[in-house]
């Protein structure tokens, strides 16, 4: 089956799509990528998105238009990314992330992904399958992350002990057993480590007076120093020491969260090179400090993902702190590492569609197994 997976992250950088081919259900699993692109967003509607996400009030008039715009814009990158291809038959889409409030002993989770399956479907023609987060939350899960069940079926291995790290907006990981041990699908886990590249681009944002958007390669962060007592300050912060399952986003780790992080730098005297590579290392050593805390053992090997993996400077500060885990990215497993998100939702989509349970309760939390998303089918 050929099949659409349409991602945009906490970034907003834009929408990834992958037009994958797949086979096979779970243990039989295999994906190979067709086309893969990403089609940024309007100035103004990533604007909005960025301004909704950091808190500004809409109307129900407001919400309806963003709403479209965005289902709009995948629509349309969901009918570019099948030129030249034979159609595909299935569409699955993440939606772009506004909102996310973590489950809590109290408190049942909240995520809101805008724009709707049903006008992607009517735009595209084709089958969507949307709002994959509501009924792990329904279970009582964080209904996040939901990528573990797809990346223990897409990049575990015989031998050894591997992490796949993404590093969107926010950063979070799969642990993958190796398959050879006994009941290892019972051992795969995952949560959300922190910030990924969301303070460092509205950092970037504020410190280049708008000009740039984030440190490429990691080049103006690597001309800095870190300042090491800060980082440890912030590793102090609740989220980090909580155990899984657990999930975050933008709500935490966003601009009020920038602006605590920017006044310390100011009384540490950092310059801007050092204000970037002190949130670099935030980023590196809340990765490695989970994995210290939660893991049943460190990684033989890390497979990097998303944007940050193209961060030359993360990758190194990364393994500064893991000195004797190998660090890669997924492309050297096999799966491309810009479009590894939205392969793993069309995975979820095919999986829905066989009605095969998506979520992984160990690692979101939910009270059992369950098929994830909202069908839209054409008339």
């Amino acid at each position: 089956m050929k099949v659409i997976g349409l991602m945009s992250g906490t970034s907003v950088d834009g929408i990834d799509a992958a037009l994958v081919e797949i086979s096979g259900t779970t243990l039989d699993l295999r994906v190979e990528l067709l086309a893969g692109e990403t089609y940024p967003y309007p100035d103004n509607l990533r604007s909005q998105i960025l301004g909704v996400c950091g808190g500004e009030k809409l109307s129900m008039q407001e919400l309806a238009e963003l709403d479209d715009g965005i289902a709009r814009c995948f629509g349309r990158a969901a009918n570019e990314i099948q030129t030249n291809q034979s159609p595909a038959t299935l569409i699955g889409s993440h939606g772009q992330t506004v909102f996310h409030r973590p489950t809590t002993a109290e408190t049942m989770g909240y995520s809101l992904q805008l724009g709707r399956g049903e006008l992607i479907a009517s735009i595209a023609k084709i089958t969507t399958i949307d709002n994959f987060r509501a009924g792990d939350i329904a279970a009582g899960g964080q209904g996040a992350p939901l990528v573990p069940k797809p990346d223990a079926y897409l990049l575990g291995h015989p031998s050894e002990h591997r992490c796949v790290q993404n590093i969107g907006g926010i950063g979070n990981v799969t642990y993958l057993p190796p398959h050879s041990q006994p009941n290892w699908e019972d051992k795969v886990c995952g949560w959300d480590t922190g910030p990924g590249n969301s303070l460092l681009d509205l950092a970037v944002n504020q410190l280049s007076q708008g000009e740039l958007t984030f440190d490429r390669d990691g080049g103006w962060a690597a001309t800095g120093k870190v300042c090491q007592p800060l980082v440890q300050k912030w590793l102090a912060q609740d989220y980090f020491r909580l155990s899984p399952p657990k999930s975050t986003g933008r709500e935490l780790f966003g601009v009020d969260y920038l602006q605590a992080c920017i006044a310390d730098a100011n009384v540490q005297q950092l310059t801007p090179a050092d204000l970037l590579a002190t949130l670099t290392d935030l980023t590196a050593s809340s990765i490695a400090d989970s994995y210290r805390r939660f893991l049943p053992q460190l990684p033989d090997c890390i497979l990097l993902c998303g944007g940050g993996s193209r961060n030359l400077y993360i990758h190194q500060r990364l393994q500064s702190h893991l000195p004797n885990t190998h660090i890669t990215t997924t492309d050297a497993a096999g799966v491309n590492g810009d479009y590894k998100e939205a392969i793993a939702f069309a995975v979820l989509a095919y999986w829905r569609h066989f009605q095969i349970p998506g979520n992984l309760p160990v690692a979101t939390g939910a009270k059992q197994h369950l098929l994830l998303g909202d069908v839209h089918h054409l008339c």
